[in-house]
This record gives structure tokens, C-alpha cells and sequence, in this order.
């Protein structure tokens, strides 16, 4: 196993599964073939051709989108084809800051293959001898991925929030950092990649911040999400990342980002180029 293993785990995909879904004319998710032809049933909301899945025309404005996809998702939730229902919505668009044609619940949207955005922050202190890192332990009882190991705060992109807003919440709901604290995070880059789930699609964002945290400062789960923190040292961490599975897929890739920042995964090793590469997937 190695760093490249964990970035492959986030990019399986295989195109030929996958229809285009399009809303107003513009491209803006792939919509897996087993899954569109559950969509026929809704022939007032989706029109399915050949390579692609489009909302009816009809549909003109974003609360009427919305509202008719809204109601089509319920009938599938109750169907027990959409799990994990969080009554959260995301941004349908083309790009990041393009205009939303229309918003979705979070727990539909890889059934869309819709790009999803989120923020993923790196919980520092800095000793005499180096960095240690605050990790995450998710809640056994989460929906998705219990019991992993996950970045200190992580947290989807909801419509209606700024990146930074967003962030300052989801430092206090999972981790009990002080408002003016989480202010203090460094925004320091991006990573990508496109992972294929169950009847989906994946192509997500995420926005990464480094946050440097006073020695005596312990993180304290809030929400329920998380069930406890540890402080490891960083060559512990880059250890767990590499030798084993047992980070969330996605948290790889922001932690393997902060390595390869500070100098821990080094221009003169093996594969370091593929594994810069690897996280704009």
C-alpha cells in the first residue's frame, strides 16, 4: 500500500456507466443508466435521450426546478432508493461560481454525479519537534464511513453559506474551536477527484485550510458526528495514510496535500510527481 493507493481509491470511474444530466442546456452531472431508467417514471420532470438525462424545458426558473426534482427525490427516499435523507441542499450549477439553476437535497446529488464542494481543515499544533496533527474519530453510529479516521473538522458546502462562513460553523458544530480561533484558519489550496458510490457519482471539491491551534487547546465533539479526537505526531499520521485504509477516502487526499506542503512527502521519493498529480483528479 502506499500514498498513490489512496488517491486510486478516489478515482474509479468508468464513463461508459454514466449519462450526461443536463438543466437548462448546460452540462452539469452524470446520471449513472441504472439509475435514469428509475427516472422514467417521472416523465414530467426528467426527459431521458440516448446520452443524456434533461429536466423537462418546462421548468424554467430555480424554485420551480427545484421544487419538481424535490418532489420526485421524496418519492424515491420513501422508495428507499435515497438514503441518508439530511434536508441539507447543495448548489446545482455548472461551476463553482456560476449561478445555481437549481438546488438538491445532499443526499441525492451523487445520484447526479453533480460536483459537490466542501471545506476539509488540518488541526496543527506545532512542538520542538515538529507538527502533530489533531485526528478525528467519526461516530460509529455515523450513516456513512463509521468509525473511521477523519480531518479534524470536514464539512459539505451548503447553498446560501461563504467558504469561510461555513467553516467557522463547522469548527464550532464538530470540534468546539472558538469563532475568532477558526478565523485564523489559512486557506491553502484545493483537491479533486471523481469516485464512483453506489448507483453514483462523486466528482467532488474539496477547499483546504490549516489551522494552527495554542498547545493546550483540546477539540471537543459537539454534534455528534465525532466521537473523540487524538493529537498524533505528523510521521504518525503520514504512516496511517500510507500503510492502511483507515482515513475516510477523501481525508487522504487533504492530509496527503498537507504532507506533501511541509516537506514530508519529499520531491526525491518515489512517485511524488503522480501523487502531486493524483489529488486534482
Amino acid at each position: 500500500m502506499g500514498y498513490l493507493d489512496r488517491i486510486a481509491a478516489c478515482n474509479r470511474f468508468d464513463p461508459a456507466r454514466y449519462l450526461t444530466f443536463e438543466v437548462a442546456g448546460s452540462a452539469v452531472g452524470q446520471v449513472h443508466r441504472d439509475f435514469a431508467e428509475m427516472l422514467r417514471a417521472h416523465r414530467d420532470v426528467f426527459r431521458l435521450g440516448a446520452d443524456k438525462v434533461a429536466l423537462d424545458p418546462a421548468l424554467a426558473d430555480f424554485e420551480s426546478r427545484s421544487r419538481a426534482v424535490d418532489a420526485v427525490l421524496r418519492r424515491l427516499a420513501e422508495d428507499g432508493i435515497v438514503t441518508g435523507w439530511r434536508d441539507e441542499a447543495y448548489p446545482v450549477a455548472e461551476s463553482f461560481s456560476g449561478p445555481a439553476l437549481m438546488r438538491m437535497e445532499r443526499a441525492a446529488v451523487p445520484f447526479f454525479g453533480i460536483p459537490a464542494y466542501g471545506v476539509h481543515l488540518n488541526g496543527i499544533v506545532r512542538t520542538d519537534n515538529g507538527i502533530d496533527m489533531w485526528v478525528a474519530f467519526r461516530s460509529p453510529d455515523k450513516p456513512t464511513f463509521p468509525g473511521m479516521l477523519d480531518n479534524m473538522v470536514a464539512g459539505g458546502q451548503p447553498i446560501g453559506l461563504g467558504l469561510m462562513e461555513n467553516l467557522i460553523k463547522e469548527c464550532w458544530e464538530e470540534a468546539s474551536v472558538p469563532a475568532e480561533l477558526a478565523a485564523t484558519a489559512r486557506p491553502v489550496g484545493a483537491v479533486s477527484y471523481r469516485m464512483e458510490v453506489e448507483m453514483g457519482l462523486k466528482p467532488d471539491r474539496l477547499f483546504n485550510f490549516d489551522l494552527d491551534l495554542p498547545a493546550d487547546f483540546v477539540p471537543v465533539p459537539r454534534d455528534g458526528e465525532i466521537a473523540r479526537f487524538e493529537l498524533w505526531p505528523i510521521e504518525e499520521v503520514a504512516a496511517r495514510v500510507r500503510e492502511t485504509a483507515d482515513f475516510k477516502p477523501n481525508c487522504n487526499l487533504t492530509v496527503i496535500d498537507f504532507l506533501i506542503r511541509h516537506g514530508v512527502i519529499a520531491p526525491d521519493m518515489p512517485d511524488y510527481l503522480e501523487i502531486v498529480a493524483g489529488l486534482h483528479g
